[in-house]
């Protein structure tokens, strides 16, 4: 049976998008050292994402921008941006594990959610893997279009740099106005 895991990246932060993956791992060519993506180091990561590609059977990567989370809120942009990785994928899995304790509607195949599933599982840690280095090279190409922000270092989340940035020079398009925090910015910017 060909089973596929997904997994997120990026609910918490304030900016930029949710960012998901899909992966079928190859029973016959195993990836050592695959585990939930926040109990890696940044070069753990980074090399078990170019060997993911190399190795699974089939991998996607997709994602809600922060338009979406506005229109849809947090979770919902996450199931669909999970969605969308497993659709796109070039071989349909029969059975998904996902991280969580919900599932994406619409899928043709059964799906069970697993709570804390990217420590878990190893197709859900490679997808884990694959969503969280890519959500961090977007807050790279992020920073380097606003520097002033800092979101090479604080990733986007709502740290004490973050908000004062906000403060500073205000609500860039990819900041998140559903969140309460960006909101509060806005509000007092228009006051």
């Amino acid at each position: 049976m060909k089973i596929a895991g997904a997994d997120e990246a990026g609910r918490g932060p304030l900016v930029g998008s949710v960012v998901a993956a899909a992966v079928i791992l190859d029973p016959n060519n195993p990836i050592v050292g695959l585990n939930d993506s926040k109990k890696l180091t940044e070069k753990k990561r980074e090399k078990l994402f170019v060997e993911i590609q190399e190795k699974a059977l089939a991998w996607a990567i997709a994602e809600c921008s922060a338009a979406e989370i506005d229109e849809y809120n947090i979770l919902q942009a996450s199931l669909l941006a999970m969605r969308r990785a497993v659709e796109k994928l070039t071989v349909q899995p029969e059975h998904l594990l996902v991280d969580g304790n919900k599932v994406p509607q619409g899928l043709s195949m059964s799906c069970d959610a697993v709570v804390g599933g990217d420590a878990i599982h190893p197709e859900i840690s490679a997808a884990s893997i694959l969503a969280k280095v890519s959500r961090d090279r977007e807050m790279v190409e992020l920073d380097a279009k606003y520097p002033q922000y800092g979101f090479a270092k604080h990733k986007g989340y709502p740290t004490k740099a973050h908000f004062e940035a906000i403060a500073q020079h205000g609500v860039i398009d990819e900041h998140r106005r559903s969140f309460g925090p960006v909101r509060k910015a806005i509000e007092q910017a228009e006051s």
